[in-house]
């Protein structure tokens, strides 16, 4: 049941505006390498980088 309950909150966490196309995960896989090669290939940082890029692209999106 809690796993229901958690893939429920996740489904009402993406960006559901009609205004903005959706972000999908190629974008954000490219996106989270630019940062990876911006900060000079220092590994670690692998989940900052991907929320960071899902954060920018949905913020892009909901701006334009």
């Amino acid at each position: 049941m809690a796993k229901a309950k958690r893939e429920s909150a996740e489904t009402t966490n993406t960006d559901t505006s009609s205004s903005s196309l959706p972000v999908n995960e190629a974008e954000i896989q490219l996106r989270a390498y630019a940062l990876y090669l911006a900060r000079g290939c220092e590994d670690g940082h692998d989940l900052e980088d991907w929320l960071e890029a899902e954060r920018s692209l949905k913020k892009e999106r909901s701006a334009a």
